[in-house]
């Protein structure tokens, strides 16, 4: 309904060649669209915090967010006419940055920062809020003292 559609891994060489081949094919397809790639591991994510993310990455012509940790990136933008670019990983940020995407320096949107890869960054995850299969997930794996 929204418009998503599952796009097959054909290069299958990791998380950036796919989604440098899902941009691709986007931009075949709906050559004004913008582009967005959020990281799957953000269980607290708010859509009203999504929304204003969204909306500063289109001032534009690449952008990111950084994670809670200020190592990685989580969410990497590219507007109708640029490439993504995406080079997710350890020290993503600094990469992401190197490449010319602006860095989103914006409060009140630790939703989206706060992925998850850590016991830790469960608990932060947790303390924003997360969904009730989250929760009952969580539940056993961390001492929440």
């Amino acid at each position: 309904a929204l418009g998503a559609r599952i796009v097959p891994d054909t290069p299958q060489a990791g998380l950036n060649a796919a989604l440098a081949h899902g941009a691709a094919r986007v931009r075949s397809e709906r050559p004004a669209a913008p582009l967005a790639a959020l990281n799957a591991d953000l269980p607290a994510l708010r859509p009203a915090e999504l929304a204003r993310v969204l909306a500063a990455a289109a001032a534009f012509p690449r952008a990111f967010v950084a994670d809670a940790a200020g190592i990685g990136t989580t969410l990497l933008s590219a507007a109708p006419g640029a490439e993504l670019l995406p080079a997710f990983g350890t020290a993503s940020r600094a990469r992401h940055a190197a490449s010319g995407a602006a860095e989103l320096p914006l409060d009140g949107v630790d939703s989206v920062r706060q992925d998850v890869d850590t016991g830790d960054d469960l608990r932060a995850a947790l303390f924003l809020g997360v969904g009730p299969y989250t929760a009952k997930a969580a539940t056993g794996l961390l001492t929440l003292d």
